[in-house]
């Protein structure tokens, strides 16, 4: 992939898209082997799944949201975000981690998960729909106001929130954000493929690939995002039966663009405390670095040998730092 730090009006989707393009199969296909069999798991990651959360929506002026709970209510609240097209089950194996010391939610964006579609998507109407979610699911029992944690897109979404409604959370933790993935003024983004119907589990999941393309070790993760993403279609006037991934294929060009501009400018003032936690592998790193619109008395950590998708590479790591984080920003 190019250096976008060699032209600052350089949009990395492209980059992106062009390194997909080249990828292996192994990198395009990671799931294909297994022929639709889950691979071998480690034991912590099957006692973390044993912590079933509970699972219910919160209903908002915009639609239904997706929510994930576990903890009792009365500790400190914990609201945790996914990146672009995925889901509250990204959380799934982390928030266990956490559920003993926290009321821990999980919530699937507007337009992904099993949480509502929308005609348009905005910065603004997540903000509404975080602080309903954290009501909803008694986030602010704990004496409190709670801790926003969110990847990738959701990352930016809690960082936009920090910024414009520090009254909202205590804290952010925001886990390798692409500040600056597109010039002022560029509406591109990610590019949303046409939502195919798969006759099977087994052919979808053969089809499932991170975005940005990257090598995968930790595939039980993988397999289990991937089953969680799909949505089984029944057969009806005359349509065939099948799966199909469960976002909203329209969803980027339905982005208010203009609230995204923050990340194409300079840093905004964040007014409560704020961690940046990314892949020091990660293919979004160069051009973060380089528009530099991360407050510069924020804090940024790395994860050795992780790249973007933080919680798949290393996630027992990502577990300790935000474990670490919340612990200095107890009071």
């Amino acid at each position: 992939m190019a250096d976008p730090t060699e032209d600052p009006t350089r949009n990395i989707f492209d980059d992106l898209a062009q390194a997909e393009r080249n990828a292996p199969p192994e990198l395009r296909a990671p799931l294909a082997a297994f022929g639709g069999e889950p691979p071998p798991a480690p034991a912590w990651f099957e006692t973390a799944l044993a912590q079933a959360p509970e699972r219910g929506f919160v209903a908002t002026p915009r639609g239904r949201i997706e929510v994930l709970t576990w903890g009792e209510v009365g500790r400190p609240g914990l609201l945790f975000v996914h990146g672009n097209s995925a889901h509250a089950d990204w959380w799934s194996y982390i928030c266990p981690f956490f559920a003993e010391h926290y009321r821990v939610t999980a919530m699937s964006l507007a337009g992904m998960g099993d949480s509502d579609w929308r005609a348009s998507y905005s910065f603004a109407d997540f903000a509404l729909d975080a602080e309903a979610v954290c009501q909803a699911t008694g986030l602010y029992e704990g004496g409190r106001k709670p801790v926003y944690i969110g990847h990738s897109f959701g990352g930016g979404q809690v960082f936009y929130v920090a910024s414009r409604h520090p009254e909202q959370l205590h804290a952010a933790i925001i886990i390798d954000v692409g500040f600056g993935s597109a010039p002022p003024g560029d509406s591109a983004g990610p590019p949303i493929r046409t939502i195919r119907l798969y006759p099977s589990v087994a052919e979808a999941l053969a089809r499932f690939r991170l975005a940005p393309v990257q090598p995968v070790e930790n595939l039980f993760i993988l397999d289990y995002i991937a089953r969680r993403s799909l949505k089984h279609v029944p057969a009806a006037d005359g349509a065939a039966e099948g799966w199909r991934w469960k976002f909203d294929p329209d969803m980027w060009p339905k982005q208010d663009v203009a609230s995204r501009t923050m990340f194409f400018t300079s840093a905004p003032q964040v007014d409560v405390p704020i961690a940046h936690l990314f892949g020091e592998l990660s293919a979004l790193r160069p051009v973060s670095i380089q528009r530099a619109v991360y407050p510069s008395d924020g804090l940024e950590v790395g994860i050795p040998d992780a790249r973007h998708h933080v919680m798949i590479d290393q996630p027992l790591a990502l577990v300790a730092a935000i474990r670490s984080l919340l612990g200095a920003w107890r009071a």
